[in-house]
């Protein structure tokens, strides 16, 4: 099976990277973010694994963090919007 790849560099918010993998149907296989709050940005892993990618991007757009204007969920969302881009590998 094919899959996407990206590693998406985060704006305002603790975690400094997402790299996160999609199947050829969309289909989120893992993500993994870099720094963060570890224990909660785990927990969204696993949540989001086997889910497609517009589904979890419905879900966590425009959720924000304090008054940064973007945060965690979010910036997941923008990540696996440039993942739906990526060419399969």
């Amino acid at each position: 099976m094919k899959t996407k790849h990206i590693q998406y560099e985060t704006h305002g918010t603790c975690s400094k990277m997402i790299d996160v993998t999609a199947d050829e149907n969309d289909v989120i296989q893992q993500v993994f973010f870099l720094g963060g709050c570890h224990g909660n940005l785990q927990g969204i892993s696993q949540l989001v694994k086997g889910k497609k990618i517009d589904e979890v991007i419905h879900l966590l757009s425009g959720i924000h963090c304090g008054t940064k204007g973007t945060s965690c969920p979010d910036q997941l969302s923008k990540a696996l919007g440039e993942l739906k881009k990526s060419p399969l590998e």
